[in-house]
């Protein structure tokens, strides 16, 4: 029989708890929950309001993984969902993860967690704006830190706030607090970056995805912005050999980067880490830190996402 936990005053059954999800460190699934759980406050704080899309990888890493965005079958009644129409395929639910239960009941799923760059509040209209540098091999994070100190410097002289974190795959993301602005808007003036940055720095960045341009180089991702699309989230674990995690960093951090190890950060050192610096994402959720994006430039971006309607909140 599943254990029963009470998280809040919330019945939970928690299943499996002994398994071991990544065999390389022998990590449990008991492990992730407590993870989960010490790192509620940072984690729900990036998540709240944002319809949640899960990676699920319920066996580990090596196992079957597979991306919904839908409400899983059999979501208890008291986990918040939000409506989320699209243009082609017609409205789906999505899970709004608000509270420490919530959080346990799909940390029991084993998920990775990805979020749009908007909240329900306001489908479409992002609140920030991602970068993902994402490395080509033989490149590795210590190129994408390179590239993020040049974006770093470019996007200040926009008069913009740039924050980063490892992605907890192979790269980085920079994320910037935009004043409510139209996804294909921030998706405009992302792309019309990507190619100034791959003009300035040609044998370092690419800004397109043809595989054939990318070994050595760092793609510079800026399609998430797009409405439809999401980021993994700040704190949350991904599905790799070891229980990486997308941790928040210091520029100071980045600049002195020399090996891909320097910025691979397992479950275990973010506990320390927050005790540290803090939330260094922080920042993120003060909207007076937000700015507005200066005028774009026609002539090396276009729009390339459409809004989705309106959210409704369940009760």
């Amino acid at each position: 029989m599943s254990p029963i936990t009470v998280v809040e005053g919330r019945r939970l059954s928690l299943t499996n708890l002994d398994k071991v999800l990544y065999p390389g460190t022998g990590t449990t699934k008991g492990e992730v929950l407590h993870y989960c759980t010490t790192t509620a406050e940072p984690l729900l704080s990036h998540l709240r309001d944002r319809p949640l899309s899960f990676l699920r990888y319920p066996d580990g890493p090596d196992g079957q993984r597979f991306f919904t965005k839908n409400v899983p079958p059999g979501t208890p009644s008291w986990v918040k969902t939000c409506e989320v129409p699209h243009s082609t395929s017609g409205p789906t639910r999505q899970v709004l993860l608000q509270d420490l239960p919530s959080l346990v009941w799909a940390a029991n799923l084993v998920v990775e967690l990805h979020t749009p760059q908007w909240t329900s509040r306001a489908p479409g209209i992002a609140d920030r704006l991602v970068l993902d540098l994402d490395p080509g091999a033989p490149a590795t994070i210590v190129e994408c830190c390179v590239a993020a100190q040049w974006l770093h410097d470019r996007l200040a002289a926009d008069g913009l706030d740039v924050h980063a974190k490892t992605s907890g795959a192979k790269g980085l993301h920079l994320l910037v607090p935009v004043e409510p602005t139209p996804s294909e808007r921030t998706t405009e003036y992302a792309r019309a970056l990507a190619v100034e940055a791959a003009a300035a720095l040609p044998d370092l960045v690419v800004d397109k995805m043809t595989k054939t341009l990318r070994p050595g180089k760092v793609f510079l991702d800026f399609s998430q912005n797009a409405a439809a699309k999401t980021t993994a989230a700040a704190y949350t674990l991904r599905a790799r050999e070891t229980p990486t995690v997308s941790t928040p960093v210091t520029w100071g951090e980045i600049a002195d980067c020399t090996d891909p190890r320097q910025l691979t950060f397992l479950f275990e050192e973010i506990g320390p880490r927050l005790d540290r610096h803090g939330d260094l994402f922080a920042p993120l959720l003060d909207p007076d830190r937000a700015r507005p994006l200066p005028a774009a430039t026609p002539s090396r971006a276009r729009s390339a996402s459409r809004r989705p309607g309106p959210a409704r909140e369940s009760p």
